[in-house]
């Protein structure tokens, strides 16, 4: 094991510890409970993943999963719902003053010396809650994307498909702050405790996508698998297809459409944003049915025609007659086959009856 690969794997997961463990503090600040300081032992999931990977596998992740992604999901999740559940009502759907809340912030974090650990955690006390939990979501996006970034790759996942992993989930952690961040803001959604939490349980659902490997590379078909079932070939074929293609109906895009649906039609929430990205969702999974037509279509024409192929090659009607060989010699020895034939029936006859 080298030393990059060493360093790489325990700097990122002190990243992810660390970050976890900004959320638990301010969990415990907003219940002013110390007991919330037990979400923190989630932690030692990450430390003893770290233990075991770097003793087994010699810092490598595994083929198709990430492990460290998901036990930092396992540790930060919990207090992302904690602080969404307890959000402060002042801050909702007030714009202005969350910019003001900004603003002031980095003021008093400017003026602060950094040296002077109590003067500082005074000032980020002073922080508003919803900047900090708005900066808790950002932060927490960035850090899976950089996260997978520096961890060393995986069994299989070579450096280009890495680059192609990593720009999805740009993307992708930009249509999830935009779901959170958009739909918690109305004041409606925030007076409702089950709309709150069927919101962070989609968002939840949707986070399960970033420890998946299965994006970027297909599983590869191994010689002689045109005999197996048609679907296990073509989940063999187009795995990365159909597995982007699944992404976008069931965890992202469909689950986000219902959702903006249900707020617009059910409860009534219709704002300019909301209606903007419930036509992109839209958009996004008529084109992904639109894809996964185009596969099953181009899957079926390559099996006529591998059927068609192998049919060509072991058609009975073709002629096993030499074309060298004359006909008339053909009848000859034909005409000496029955003759001997017909001789060795009359011998054993002529025995029976002696």
């Amino acid at each position: 094991m080298g030393l990059k690969i060493f360093l790489n794997s325990v700097f990122t997961r002190l990243l992810f510890i660390l970050h976890s463990l900004v959320g638990v503090w301010r969990v415990t600040i907003i219940k002013n409970n110390n007991m919330y300081w037990l979400l923190a032992l989630v932690n030692f999931l990450l430390c003893i993943e770290m233990v075991l990977t770097l003793k087994l596998k010699k810092g490598r992740g595994i083929k198709w999963f990430s492990p460290p992604i998901f036990c930092y999901l396992l540790s930060i999740v919990p207090s992302l719902w904690l602080l969404e559940i307890n959000y402060n009502p002042e801050a909702i759907n007030d714009n202005n003053r969350t910019r003001e809340n900004i603003r002031l912030a980095y003021n008093s974090f400017s003026d602060v010396d950094l040296l002077n650990i109590p003067t500082l955690v005074a000032s980020l006390n002073e922080i508003s809650q919803s900047v900090w939990t708005l900066g808790l979501h950002q932060t927490f996006l960035l850090l899976l994307i950089i996260g997978k970034w520096l961890l060393p790759i995986g069994v299989g996942i070579t450096r280009e498909q890495l680059s192609q992993l990593l720009l999805m989930f740009v993307g992708t952690a930009a249509d999830i702050l935009e779901f959170t961040s958009e739909t918690m803001e109305d004041t409606i959604v925030r007076s409702n405790i089950v709309l709150v939490y069927t919101i962070l349980a989609v968002w939840t659902w949707s986070m399960l996508q970033f420890p998946l490997d299965l994006a970027v590379k297909n599983i590869g078909c191994k010689q002689g698998s045109s005999t197996k079932r048609h679907l296990c070939l073509l989940v063999c074929r187009y795995s990365a297809d159909l597995w982007n293609i699944g992404i976008s109906l069931l965890i992202q895009d469909g689950p986000f459409l219902i959702c903006r649906i249900i707020l617009m039609a059910y409860f009534n929430v219709i704002n300019q944003m909301l209606v903007f990205f419930a036509a992109k969702n839209t958009l996004v999974v008529l084109l992904q049915l639109y894809r996964l037509v185009v596969l099953l279509m181009d899957f079926h024409t390559s099996l006529e025609n591998q059927e068609g192929k192998v049919a060509e090659s072991c058609c009975p009607c073709e002629s096993t007659i030499d074309p060298e060989v004359p006909v008339s010699d053909i009848d000859t020895d034909t005409k000496s086959t029955e003759n001997i034939s017909a001789t060795i029936v009359l011998s054993q006859s002529l025995s029976e009856g002696v």
